[in-house]
C-alpha cells in the first residue's frame, strides 16, 4: 500500500514509519521540513503540490499538531488548537478533491477527551467527554474542547468514498529517545519517579507494538468507522504505573511531590501538570470488542520489554500484520 502520514516526523510518525515500511508499504511522509527521501513538504494549512501524494494513495494517517509538550498558555494553547484543525481541514480537503482517494483516513486524536475521573473506565460507548468536572483548572477544559474540534474536523469533511476512523490515543509508550517513556524513565533512574499529588489519579498508555498492530488492524477492518480508543486494557494509578517503572530500572525508591512540586518541575521541564495530574482513565472497548489481541495488556510485561529494548539501544518495532487478531 501507499501510505501518507501528515506530521510523521514526530515520535509517533517514527514508529509508524519504520514498522509500515519494514512490512513493505511505501510511506510519504509530509512534513514543514522534508531532510530525507520519503518527505514531502507541506505547511499543514494550504493547499500545494502535497497534496498529489495523497490522491491514488489507499491510506492517510494524520498525525498533524503542534506537540502538547509545552507550557499551556493561551498562545500554545491557541496554536494546539489552530495546528490540530487547520491540518485536518486541509487533508480533508485533499481527500475530498483526490481523483482516486484512500479508502481509509485514520485521524489522529487523543484520550484527553474524556473526563477526568477515578471511578470508572471511559470507553467508547459509556465514557463521559470531559470539560464540565469541578475542581480542576478552567484551562483543562479547553484541552478537551481542542480534542473535540480536531474530531469534528474529520467528521464534517465530505469524504464519502473514505472510511474514517479517529484514533483516540494513550500516551504511545516506546523506547526511543525522546518520547514520553524516556521521560519518566529519566525521572525515575534519577529518584524523582515517586507518587505525584497522592499518585491516585489513572495513568493510560499504549506499547509501541501495540499501536502499530492497532493501526494496522484498523486499516484491514472496513466496516469500522468513528473513535476509537487505542490505550491498553489496564490503565492504573501514578503511583503504581512509576513504582513499576522504578522496578524495572532497579530504583529501590522514587521521591514524592505534592501538586506545587509538580508545578514547578513542569515550569522546568517546559511542560504542564495537566499531563502529570489529570486522571486518564480509558480502556479500549472497540478493539477488544471487535477481537484485537493486545501483546501487552499490563504495564509491568509491557515496561519489562521497553526496558529491555533500551538497554540494547532501541530496538525497532516491527510491523506484526497478520496477528492483530480478528482482523478481516
Amino acid at each position: 500500500m501507499k501510505i501518507v502520514i501528515p506530521g510523521g516526523t514526530g515520535q509517533v510518525g517514527a514508529i509508524l514509519n519504520r514498522a509500515l515500511s519494514h512490512a513493505g508499504h511505501e510511506v510519504v511522509v509530509l512534513t514543514r521540513r522534508p531532510t530525507r527521501e520519503g518527505e514531502v513538504r507541506w505547511d499543514g494549512e494550504t493547499w500545494g503540490p502535497w497534496a498529489e501524494e495523497i490522491d491514488g494513495s489507499d491510506v492517510v494517517i494524520n498525525l498533524a499538531g503542534r506537540s502538547v509538550s509545552c507550557r499551556y498558555t493561551p498562545d500554545n494553547l491557541q496554536a494546539m488548537m489552530d495546528s490540530r484543525v487547520q491540518s485536518t481541514e486541509i487533508v480533508g480537503e485533499a481527500i475530498a478533491r483526490a481523483a482516486r482517494p484512500p479508502r481509509v483516513w485514520l485521524q489522529m486524536s487523543t484520550a484527553t477527551i474524556y473526563a477526568h475521573r477515578f471511578d470508572v473506565a471511559n470507553d467508547e460507548a459509556t465514557g463521559v467527554i470531559g470539560g464540565g468536572e469541578p475542581d480542576v483548572p478552567g484551562y483543562w477544559g479547553y484541552s478537551v474542547e481542542i480534542a473535540r474540534a480536531w474530531e469534528r474536523a474529520q467528521e464534517m469533511a465530505d469524504t464519502p468514498h473514505t472510511r474514517k476512523v479517529a484514533l483516540r490515543s494513550a500516551m504511545v509508550m516506546s523506547p526511543d529517545r525522546g518520547g514520553v517513556f524516556d521521560v519518566l524513565s529519566g525521572l525515575a533512574r534519577l529518584g524523582l519517579g515517586g507518587p505525584v499529588a497522592g499518585g491516585g489519579q489513572y495513568v493510560s498508555w499504549i506499547h509501541d507494538q501495540d499501536f502499530v498492530r492497532a493501526v494496522e488492524f484498523l486499516i484491514e477492518r472496513e466496516d469500522l468507522t468513528g473513535p476509537v480508543n487505542l490505550a491498553a486494557p489496564e490503565p492504573l494509578p501514578q503511583r503504581a504505573f512509576m513504582r513499576t517503572l522504578r522496578s524495572a530500572w532497579g530504583v529501590p525508591v522514587g521521591l514524592p511531590a505534592t501538586k506545587w512540586m509538580a508545578e514547578i518541575g513542569a515550569f522546568a521541564l517546559r511542560s504542564d501538570t495537566e499531563l502529570l495530574l489529570k486522571s486518564r482513565r480509558v480502556v479500549p472497548g472497540r478493539l477488544l470488542d471487535e477481537g484485537f489481541a493486545f501483546a501487552y495488556t499490563g504495564w509491568q510485561e509491557a515496561v519489562g520489554d521497553l526496558v529491555r529494548r533500551r538497554r540494547r539501544g532501541g530496538a525497532q518495532v516491527r510491523s506484526m500484520s497478520g496477528s492483530s487478531g480478528g482482523g478481516a
